[in-house]
């Protein structure tokens, strides 16, 4: 599952770094499908950030692994 998160994650870090900032998993927690990250550099402060977080980060983890039902940043 987490090669599957990973690579999704992959797809997306690129448009991230272009403005500074970065994606890290910190837990993915099987039992109830939420995927905790951590927002790096320019993303962490970033009043867009919960629109990249759901509409990018979310909207590819879950099309490229199902199992996950959400994802939050810690």
């Amino acid at each position: 599952m987490m090669d599957k998160i990973n690579q999704a994650l992959d797809k997306i870090r690129p448009s991230l770094q272009m403005d500074g900032g970065d994606v890290h998993v910190v837990d993915f927690n099987e039992a109830t499908g939420v995927l905790k990250v951590e927002l790096l550099g320019m993303c962490s402060h970033c009043p867009m950030s919960q629109i990249t977080l759901k509409q990018g980060i979310e909207a590819e983890v879950i099309k490229a692994a199902p199992a996950v039902k959400s994802v939050i940043a810690v």
